[in-house]
């Protein structure tokens, strides 16, 4: 039975290996039960892949079935040396780790000086991909969460509705809370810039265009700095009792008409029991990441929408990066530089600016998931990729919505 498993998975490798799980640590039970298991999922796969298997014997002639066992052999031989690839680049990263704990300074050969390997051929022609598609479909892809969800989930867990604003009040309160904390014109611009490609809304969610409003989802991030759900979260957990206080102040500030000053009021009481909520579960990574994902999570992340709380949690979030850097000891950063941060992580980002790392592919910064989605970070070094973060935010600088931003941040700055 192994040899026919081994079989089976060397024509569905991808389609079939995430479905078998981990091997049970301890236990003797656990791993008899694990082997029983195991042995019942190679038992379906064989009997669905040789049904596959003479599905396509049926549909392909004996031509275009030579073809198709020339591309998966290919197909097969690429995938080992890709995964080997990814097993050294995560090998040097722990023991980067190690030495960063040790206080240890990085050399070359703590690095993968290659590029990712890529798939050489022969490609599958089209109507023999089309024949396999149809006899094996791809698995779809569960949708993600839109900016109508992140709202319902606001008002059905918490009982908020996000205050909503014009585009140039947005962005006016954003500019004030970035040059109250440090930051400057030049960077949030440029940050906005690349995010959204100069022309994106408060609202806007990746994926989205924010003008045509056509596109599907493609993330979880949402405005101007295009936080995800767990950034959202992590910042909630950091600052949530200071937002609430600084909702009650506004509230009691003289002048304050009633109704604002009751909105404010109840506004306050809605975040402490977001930050009570998100302050549950650990304070890892990890964690925001699960409940991000969770309607509990989702309606947090709708606090980037409200026109009180947004501009805050947006720049305290660039914030944080700018902070991080000036205590690794770059008091000095670009736009591009903490867009790389914000990109590959705070810590991972300022290691990318190192003279060894400069010249490093950007695949020892990322795990494979992050390198092949992002499509600027392929195919380059870490300072190819800082260059093409600046050509870029170059290029979107002068679009419509960063040209207004860059004339508010003037504004606020002249009063």
């Amino acid at each position: 039975m192994w040899a026919a498993a081994a079989a089976t998975l060397r024509l569905f490798p991808r389609r079939w290996l995430c479905k078998l799980g981990a091997w049970p640590g301890r236990g003797g039970a656990l791993r008899i039960l694990a082997a029983a298991m195991l042995a019942c999922a190679l038992t379906t796969i064989e009997a669905r892949a040789q049904g596959a298997t003479k599905d396509l014997a049926d549909k392909l002639t004996p031509a275009q079935l030579a073809t198709y066992e020339a591309h998966r052999t290919a197909r097969d031989k690429f995938e080992r040396q890709l995964k080997y690839y990814w097993h050294r680049v995560e090998a040097k990263r722990d023991a980067r780790r190690a030495k960063r704990m040790l206080a240890q300074e990085y050399e070359a050969q703590d690095y993968i000086a290659q590029q990712p390997p890529k798939f050489a051929g022969p490609e599958l022609p089209s109507d023999i991909a089309k024949i396999v598609e149809a006899v094996v479909p791809p698995t779809p892809q569960p949708p993600m969460a839109t900016v109508a969800e992140f709202l319902q989930s606001a008002k059905a867990q918490y009982g908020f509705v996000p205050t909503l604003t014009s585009e140039r009040e947005f962005k006016r309160r954003y500019a004030e809370e970035a040059l109250a904390v440090g930051l400057t014109k030049d960077q949030v611009v440029r940050i906005y810039a690349l995010e959204t490609g100069g022309q994106g809304t408060y609202d806007m969610q990746s994926g989205i265009n924010p003008i045509s409003k056509q596109g599907r989802p493609i993330s979880s991030a949402l405005g101007y700095a295009q936080l995800l759900h767990a950034n959202s979260t992590s910042e909630l957990v950091k600052h949530g009792e200071r937002f609430a206080r600084r909702l009650l102040a506004m509230a009691a500030a003289p002048g304050t008409p009633p109704d604002r000053a009751r909105a404010l009021t109840a506004k306050a009481a809605i975040v402490r029991h977001m930050h009570k909520v998100a302050r549950s579960i650990p304070n890892e990574w990890s964690h925001h990441m699960r409940f991000a994902g969770t309607p509990a999570g989702f309606g947090i992340h709708a606090l980037n929408l409200d026109a009180d709380v947004g501009p805050w949690l947006q720049v305290l979030k660039l914030k944080g990066l700018k902070d991080a850097a000036a205590a690794a000891g770059r008091a000095s950063l670009t736009g591009a530089q903490i867009e790389l941060m914000n990109l590959a992580g705070p810590r991972t980002g300022l290691e990318m600016l190192l003279p060894v790392a400069q010249t490093m592919p950007t695949s020892n910064f990322f795990s494979a998931g992050g390198y092949y989605r992002n499509t600027i970070v392929r195919d380059k070094t870490a300072a190819e990729l800082i260059r093409a973060l600046d050509e870029r935010m170059e290029v979107s600088m002068k679009k419509p919505g960063a040209v207004e931003f860059a004339q508010i941040f003037d504004e606020v700055a002249r009063r």
